[in-house]
């Protein structure tokens, strides 16, 4: 992938090329690619003068970036304790038989990205999936098809 190197200075400069600020740019990136491309993080490094080791392993360290292309719309079932006796294993099977995917994994028309979490911190309404920002409670196997059907739009 070809990345517009004038967008990623904007960035670094948004921060004022400060090296305290590597999170931040790279969450702005990741905003505008949905990943961090390589060569995106080639130019971060270059420009703060960082070793590219360690700009990797800052995107590494942090789960919420990404090395490769993401969907448009993240998918995440909770497989904590309460979600998983109340059926998250089965919600899980249901969104990889219907996406065609395993966690951590995006569907070839890059739509969704398929992850698990062990804990959403909200097991009252547990099973939990999220989409995006929105959150599903007492989901079950019948309600994938149609949680799906609203982010294809």
């Amino acid at each position: 992938m070809v990345v517009d190197k004038e967008k990623i200075q904007s960035y670094i400069d948004k921060h004022d090329g400060k090296k305290d600020s590597l999170i931040a740019i790279l969450q702005d990136i990741q905003n505008e690619h949905n990943y961090l491309p390589q060569e995106a993080l080639r130019y971060v490094a270059k420009v703060l003068k960082i070793p590219l080791s360690d700009v990797v392993g800052v995107a590494t360290f942090y789960r919420a970036f990404s090395l490769t292309p993401r969907g448009k719309h993240t998918c995440t079932v909770c497989l904590g304790t309460a979600c998983h006796v109340r059926g998250g294993p089965k919600i899980l099977d249901e969104f990889e038989r219907r996406l065609k995917v395993r966690p951590g994994e995006t569907t070839k028309d890059n739509t969704f990205t398929l992850e698990t979490v062990a804990c959403l911190g909200c097991c009252a309404i547990g099973p939990v999936v999220v989409v995006d920002k929105d959150y599903h409670a007492h989901t079950s196997v019948r309600q994938v098809g149609p949680i799906l059907g609203k982010y294809k739009k």
